[in-house]
């Protein structure tokens, strides 16, 4: 297992030519300290975990890894399915003004449809997510206060991965001087 910046991890699962509406993803408050937990999983690709923490306002660090090379029956009933509470999406940017034109027309002419005919939250997202090129996205179980217990039953899964990562991201919030509050 090699463990990498999280924005690498997400490079990979921007990059991969899996099915963008057909990732599922886990995440809540980390286990032993603070910042966030999340799984993202794909039948084809795989599934990653990533381990976070807000340094400020603006600037998230963390770092991640690929612990299993597919989706399979032990860990299928672990990811949400479509009826999750929540959904994610991930979007790896527009190259320069043209393209985020053609974006805002497509977006646009989601929209427009949308408010024009009978529709669901769904069905919406999911327009909204292909008209914005989203190379994933799917549904999500999401705690901000807490783990879901899919993500207790993850981590619990990938042992090995979770302490790695978890000393690997406790060295970063030593080293990015975030407890040392403001005198």
């Amino acid at each position: 297992m090699r463990v990498r910046d999280w924005q690498d991890i997400l490079e990979d699962v921007v990059e991969s030519d899996a099915d963008p509406g057909g990732w599922r993803a886990v995440a809540g408050d980390r286990r032993g300290g603070p910042g966030e937990d999340m799984f993202l999983g794909h039948p084809s690709a795989g599934v990653y975990q990533l381990k976070t923490f807000a340094k400020n306002p603006h600037e998230v660090r963390g770092v991640g890894s690929r612990v299993a090379r597919k989706v399979d029956d032990e860990l299928d009933p672990l990811l949400p399915t479509d009826d999750a509470d929540g959904l994610f999406g991930v979007n790896d940017g527009v190259d320069g003004e043209d393209a985020a034109r053609e974006r805002a027309k497509d977006l646009e002419a989601v929209l427009e449809t949308h408010a024009d005919a009978p529709t669901t939250p769904d069905a919406l997202f999911e327009d909204v997510m292909d008209a914005l090129d989203s190379p994933a996205f799917g549904p999500m179980e999401y705690d901000m206060y807490d783990r879901p217990e899919e993500l207790e039953t993850l981590g619990d899964t990938f042992e090995e991965a979770e302490e790695l990562l978890s000393s690997e991201l406790d060295d970063l919030i030593e080293d990015s001087d975030v407890g040392r509050g403001f005198h």
